[in-house]
């Protein structure tokens, strides 16, 4: 994925697993994902307190959502991750990298929220893709 342009310059504090800066082309389509969670199609939830479980299948609705967008992880340019506690940052760390690529990562949000739509929802997460011109 050559057409955004990701950095993390030296004026800014080091990351761990996101870049601070990503430029998209002129002519990009962008597609915007809503807020996943981890319940998959079939309206069944993932475990409830496992954050590595609702972590990898709310990104992978992410993924999905891009698809149906007409993007892919590779076009992923921003993300944001809403937790309602950041003691996993760790493991949601872990699972974002199955994901994104490591070498380009996108940029990146993470916010604590006092809570999600339901009770043993743990994380929700949104994407931003921009999609090359053809």
């Amino acid at each position: 994925m050559t057409h955004i342009d990701f950095s993390t310059p030296p004026t800014l504090p080091p990351t761990n697993g996101y870049s601070h800066v990503a430029g998209v082309p002129a002519g990009s389509r962008l597609v915007w994902t809503s807020g996943q969670v981890p319940i998959a199609a079939d309206g069944t939830p993932a475990t409830a307190g496992d954050w590595e479980a609702q972590t990898r299948l709310a990104m992978r609705n992410v993924g999905a959502a891009l698809e149906a967008g007409g993007a892919t992880w590779d076009d992923v340019f921003k993300l944001t991750i809403f937790v309602v506690d950041t003691s996993a940052l760790p493991t949601i760390r872990a699972v974002r990298d199955e994901f994104v690529n490591t070498e380009r990562p996108p940029t990146s949000s993470l916010v604590q929220v006092a809570g999600l739509f339901r009770p043993d929802i743990l994380v929700e997460i949104e994407a931003v893709a921009a999609v090359p011109a053809t």
